[in-house]
């Protein structure tokens, strides 16, 4: 079952560019991520989704409901953080979460004080005295008490120190594996490896690939370091395509490589080596190859 469908969705700000020509599919029960820099388009698709903004053109559905024309019915369903937290300051945690758990009519103290106490968060405190690291704990803990079959989770670490981090992927894990679907948009891409099994990567509004993390890690990239044995006769030349980057440093290198190995080990078979390692590259090694 598709969760999200997006087709062609599109939005400009006047003649600023948000998104264009956006095409995306989320199945039931992924953990799926949504990568790029900031600017990139992540925040408008999502704002798009919850109906938050319209879009200029395209559409976007979730559990096969239009998200305009639907979007109150959907909303029961979903649980959304926020980039940026903004809450009534006036009431404390406790107090806001209980206002949003009667939406759903639900008790839900157990959930709310079992998060809170995995999060380590003051449920007494008004939210005007909340660090931005606690105002995010707030929003997350919102967004998962109704136990929503989607949640959305815009940049959700912002704030969060890594314990808490961990903690919080723990939660999500479990969520997950209680039938949620997942959809978790981050620039921060070791986030994204540790936690997702799909990915999207945007650039300039658009989507540039779309695949499982580890097809995206395997697809025969090699980070390939390279030593000679004489930096007088240094030369790297080699002969072979599939060199993305080549970095230098006397008689040193360091290439990012996607390709045969095996044309590759011919290649470097020529050289006269003092020391070589090939290892896999990093999720952000590979995912600035896709900006350059």
């Amino acid at each position: 079952m598709k969760v999200i469908e997006i087709s062609s969705l599109t939005k400009y700000y006047g003649k600023s560019k948000g998104i264009e020509n956006v095409n995306l599919e989320v199945n039931e029960g992924d953990i799926f991520g949504f990568i790029g820099p900031n600017g990139a388009g992540k925040s408008t698709t999502i704002r798009t989704l919850m109906n938050i903004i319209f879009p200029t053109s395209g559409s976007a559905k979730i559990f096969g409901m239009d998200v305009v024309k639907n979007s109150k019915e959907i909303r029961k369903n979903i649980g959304y953080v926020p980039s940026e937290v903004y809450y009534y300051d006036y009431m404390t945690s406790i107090e806001f979460l209980e206002y949003s758990a009667s939406f759903h009519n639900l008790d839900a103290a157990a959930k709310i004080n079992d998060l809170s106490e995995k999060l380590d968060l003051n449920l007494e405190k008004k939210i005007s005295d909340l660090s931005h690291g606690n105002k995010k704990k707030v929003s997350i803990i919102q967004a998962i008490i109704h136990e929503p079959k989607l949640l959305i989770l815009d940049e959700p670490t912002g704030g969060l120190d890594p314990l808490i981090q961990s903690v919080f992927f723990d939660i999500l894990r479990e969520e997950n594996e209680k039938g949620t679907t997942i959809f978790f948009s981050s620039h921060v891409l070791s986030d994204v490896q540790k936690l997702c099994n799909r990915v999207a990567i945007i650039k300039d509004g658009s989507i540039i690939k779309t695949t499982h993390i580890s097809e995206l890690i395997e697809d025969n990239f090699k980070n390939i370091y390279l030593e000679l044995k004489n930096v007088e006769t240094a030369d790297f030349s080699l002969k072979i395509d599939g060199i993305i980057n080549k970095k230098i440093n006397g008689k040193t290198a360091t290439l990012l490589y996607n390709g045969d190995v095996n044309l590759l080990l011919s290649e470097l078979n020529k050289l006269d080596l003092q020391n070589l390692r090939i290892e896999d590259p990093s999720l952000e090694e590979i995912f600035m190859h896709y900006y350059k």
